[in-house]
């Protein structure tokens, strides 16, 4: 059945033209806020108590605050085989070498997807930020795709994974218009590597190794068509946007909507240069056009906003995992 999505608000491609649109009137000459780090801090705290509404932006350093690291010893606990065997020392590099076969190729996943989107996170980041917003009217927007918002107890309903999920597999085939939960598949694949349960219930390496292959018949198949699959990621123009993508982006449209000249806080954590675009610009915008709204940013050694929004920006140049644990 065909799903038809134009009469639906896109959220997702109309923030980042509102910030495209109005990124390039902004002000190259930075700044870093008004008043001292002590008293943006006592602002954010004061600006969380009384805002109508928290519109939460997540990129990679939160889960970097959170401890959710691809490289260290998170790498090496699961990956010391393949990096001895292929000479690569992080997860993302594991994720486009060329394996010989399909059968390793789906190793290094299952035990990528275990990590990421199974295991929880080293610090408790993302439940103290839950604490802080959970008795506001909140939506999360985030380019991050390791699950840690659900992990951590999130409503699913108020959640905008924009990049996918590790926990998503999407057909090659392009007529198949839907993604298929993989939790099952890893933990199977798992099994079948040799990965062994702890007693807490974790998979780790046992002493005499595991097996860098999983059988054939487990290379994960579409349950609909039997056509191979890959993760639903977005790296390429090939992502899937399923229905459960476009309601989110529907959903994120009309929060934005419903809050459009009320208190807002734009709440950026640790949002990078890689894609401003689909955050750091639209909150930029969406807080420039609205003189109630607030726009807080949180990032170690890149905390900062356009002059244009100074008085209305908060901008704390820290570790987001003690910011949070000092608003608590």
């Amino acid at each position: 059945m065909k799903r038809y999505y134009a009469e639906q608000p896109d959220g997702y491609r109309e923030t980042i033209e509102l910030g495209v649109g109005k990124v390039r009137y902004f002000d190259l000459n930075r700044s870093e806020g008004k008043g001292t780090p002590a008293q943006q801090l006592a602002r954010l705290k004061e600006e969380l108590k009384t805002a109508d509404a928290v519109v939460i932006g997540a990129g990679a350093g939160l889960s970097t605050a959170a401890g959710f690291t691809y490289s260290g010893p998170r790498f090496y606990e699961y990956f010391s085989d393949f990096s001895m065997k292929y000479g690569f020392s992080d997860m993302y590099s594991g994720g486009f070498y060329p394996y010989e076969d399909a059968e390793t190729r789906w190793a290094f996943w299952a035990r990528n997807i275990y990590v990421n989107r199974v295991l929880n996170a080293p610090k408790p980041v993302y439940e103290d930020l839950l604490e802080l917003v959970k008795e506001k009217d909140y939506f999360v927007i985030t380019t991050n795709v390791d699950h840690c918002f659900q992990k951590a107890g999130f409503d699913k309903k108020r959640l905008f994974y924009t990049q996918g999920d590790y926990g998503l597999f999407q057909s090659v085939d392009p007529f198949e218009r839907e993604t298929y939960d993989n939790l099952d598949w890893v933990l199977s694949a798992m099994d079948a590597q040799g990965f062994v349960l702890n007693e807490d219930g974790i998979y780790v390496m046992p002493e005499e190794g595991v097996s860098t292959r999983i059988p054939s018949e487990l290379i994960p198949k579409s349950p609909k068509t039997g056509a191979d699959v890959v993760m639903n990621l977005r790296a390429d123009d090939a992502f899937l946007e399923d229905e459960g993508w476009h309601a989110a982006s529907a959903a994120y449209a009309d929060f934005l909507r419903r809050h459009d000249r009320l208190h807002v806080l734009y709440l950026e954590l640790g949002v990078g240069a890689n894609t401003p675009v689909i955050i750091k610009y639209p909150f930029w915008a969406l807080t420039e056009r609205n003189p109630k709204a607030v726009y807080a940013c949180i990032n170690f050694g890149a905390a900062f906003c356009p002059r244009q929004i100074e008085s209305q920006s908060i901008c704390l140049d820290a570790d987001i995992a003690e910011v949070l644990a000092q608003l608590k």
